[in-house]
């Protein structure tokens, strides 16, 4: 499992490489990149400022990659999350599983998203043209991360 927390931007296809890391029995890899969007709440965002907790960020990080290799049988997780000012159409994270089967890959990078979205200790804060704003978790976000409390392996 690795874990970074940066400011520079990442390459997707060198982490992809590295998840899988020229296994044989790698038979599935699923991955989600997250991107500033350039309007929320229907304000333009002009940028996204993203603040962590050194030490704490990256243990709660692990923390969800143990849990996602306890319900799926994952042979290897990354995490790239990026803090600092950010633009739209910057990537913010990297989430990448891979597993022998894509069910568990899809299911494990999907829990591991929705758990970065809700309970990693970032703080956003967004730049509008109305001024800024701290951006919380969204109802839809918590949501998504209570249903995985509904069952040990996929959702419903």
């Amino acid at each position: 499992m690795t874990i970074r927390v940066q400011t520079e931007d990442f390459d997707v296809s060198h982490e992809m490489l590295a998840l899988r890391q020229k296994n044989p029995k790698v038979g599935a890899v699923a991955s989600f990149v997250g991107v500033v969007r350039d309007i929320n709440e229907g304000d333009s965002v002009a940028t996204m400022t993203l603040e962590h907790y050194p030490g704490m960020t990256e243990k709660c990080i692990a923390d969800i990659l143990q849990q996602a290799s306890g319900r799926w049988p994952l042979m290897a997780a990354r995490v790239v999350h990026r803090v600092g000012d950010l633009s739209p159409g910057e990537q913010i994270v990297w989430v990448g599983v891979a597993s022998r089967h894509r069910a568990a890959a899809f299911s494990a990078c999907e829990f591991i998203m929705d758990y970065l979205k809700t309970r990693a200790p970032f703080w956003k804060k967004e730049q509008a043209a109305q001024g800024s704003r701290w951006v919380d978790a969204s109802l839809d976000d918590e949501a998504r991360a209570q249903r995985w409390q509904q069952s040990p392996g996929s959702p419903e």
